[in-house]
Order: C-alpha cells, then sequence, then structure tokens
C-alpha cells in the first residue's frame, strides 16, 4: 500500500510508512493530523464551507495498527459548521479534535486590506534540505526546501513542505490537509534543542486559516519556544507562493533522552 491510510467505512488500514522519529511503533503526527481533516472534509455542509480552524489532541502515542473513527457534527448552522473527529486503536480514543468551517462567500475587500507576502525565497529557489537524522517512514513522502535555517537545527527556520505521497488511498490530497501535514513539523522547523539530546514531540496542534492555501508547497515560517518547566510552545505563519494564509501552534513536551 503506497498511500499512508486504506479507508472502508469507519474501518482505517495504516502503512508502515506512517511511523514518526519518535517511536517506530508510533505515527508521525502528520498523518492522523491529515486523516482528521479528510474525515472532517466527507462530512456534508448545507451551503459551501471552507475549513477555518482544526485542533487536534493527541489522547495516546497513535500506535502503527489498524484504526476506526467516529464523527460528529456539534453545531449546525447558516454561516458554520463544527464537527468532532475521533480516532480509537482497539476502541481506546486516541486523537480527539475538533473542526470549524465557515461559509465560503466572495467579497469585495477594500484596497488597503492586501494579503501579507512572502518575502522569503521560493521553493524552487530554496535549499534541497532531506532531514537525513530522521528517521521517519514519513518523512520520505514529504519533500523539504529549506529557506532560512534548516530542518531539525536549532533555531527559528522557515522550510518549504510539499506532500509527495497518497495519504488517503482513492482520494486526491486536498489543500487543508497540505497544510495540517506540513504544520505538525513545527517543532522540527523551529528547533530549540539538539535533538540528539532531547525530545520535544507536540501533545495538540491548532492550524487556524484566513483562507484556504494555494498549490502543492506550504511553508512554515517558525520558532519555538521552551520553558524551564518540561513545556514549550512550537508556532508558525503558514504560507503558499502567493502570501501567508495562517497560524500553527503546537504544545510541547520536552524531556532528555
Amino acid at each position: 500500500m503506497d498511500a499512508i491510510y486504506r479507508v472502508d467505512a469507519n474501518r482505517v488500514v495504516t502503512s508502515p510508512n506512517a511511523a514518526g522519529p519518535w517511536d517506530p511503533r508510533m505515527q508521525h503526527g502528520s498523518a492522523p493530523a491529515a486523516l482528521v481533516v479528510w474525515a472532517a472534509e466527507a462530512i456534508a455542509t448545507p451551503v459551501p464551507m471552507q475549513i477555518a480552524r482544526v485542533t487536534i489532541d493527541l489522547m495516546r502515542p497513535v500506535p502503527l495498527a489498524p484504526l476506526t473513527f467516529r464523527s460528529e457534527v456539534l453545531r449546525e448552522g447558516r454561516k458554520i459548521q463544527l464537527c468532532a473527529i475521533k480516532l480509537f486503536a482497539e476502541d481506546v480514543a486516541v486523537v480527539s479534535a475538533t473542526v470549524l468551517k465557515i461559509k465560503t462567500q466572495a467579497l469585495t475587500l477594500p484596497p488597503e486590506v492586501a494579503e501579507l507576502p512572502v518575502e522569503l525565497p521560493g521553493p524552487d529557489q530554496s535549499q534541497s534540505d532531506p532531514a537525513n537524522f530522521s528517521n521517519s517512514p514519513f518523512v520520505t513522502g514529504i519533500l523539504l526546501r529549506a529557506a532560512r535555517g534548516r530542518f531539525g537545527v536549532p533555531g527559528p527556520g522557515a522550510i518549504w513542505y510539499r506532500v509527495d505521497r497518497p495519504l488517503v488511498e482513492g482520494f486526491a490530497v486536498s489543500q487543508a490537509m497540505r497544510a495540517v501535514v506540513a504544520a505538525d513539523f513545527c517543532n522540527g522547523t523551529s528547533a530549540a534543542l539538539d535533538f540528539r539530546e532531547w525530545t520535544f514531540l507536540n501533545a495538540d496542534l491548532t492550524v487556524s486559516f484566513a483562507r484556504q492555501p494555494l498549490g502543492e508547497w506550504i511553508l512554515l515560517d517558525a520558532e519555538s519556544w521552551i520553558g524551564p518547566d518540561g513545556a514549550g510552545l512550537a508556532m508558525a505563519r503558514l504560507a503558499d507562493q502567493h502570501g501567508y494564509f495562517g497560524r500553527a501552534v503546537q504544545s510541547l513536551v520536552i524531556e532528555k533522552r
């Protein structure tokens, strides 16, 4: 199976390529994040809507194993839809997420409301970054181009990401899925600590959209803040080649290896 997941009704088969960097038996956080968005986008809306916010709580490490999911509409309105997605491994909840959709409508905005342009090099002008230090199978399906800094190297960074492997078999990768996959790399894009000496896995992920991204490449313009008591934050502005469109925040669990 080339795709990360195969979905049959609410049952999910997981590919070995979903594995992340922290534990070979556990999935990379980007994989269930993409699955959550796919499940949310499959829920019909009364009028055309777009995803405005995704909040994902990783209740437990997501195993490299079959999953099931449940979808529920929490609020249905003329302007918004709020839905909940839960992922289960052997009937144990491993991911709990909410996805907010907002009515899509064309607006004529004042000229002073302009999209913030990206002043960093684009993906074609940025340096290829193979992230060789990471042994994550999931990363082998992602193309990285570093506009500033390097993946996993301490300090703020700005890296372009492109999904190069199917995520759900038989379905195209949606623009919101591309965004959340990239967003889960915040902590590696702006690593504040040495990966060889510390772990800084994320316990959650929130991605907010001012608009839907365009094109295959997603930029994370990221930084991390590390507290003295085991917690931290990884944050990023998200952009495509047309400008900035969103923000991402992760809560980090900091531990010495």
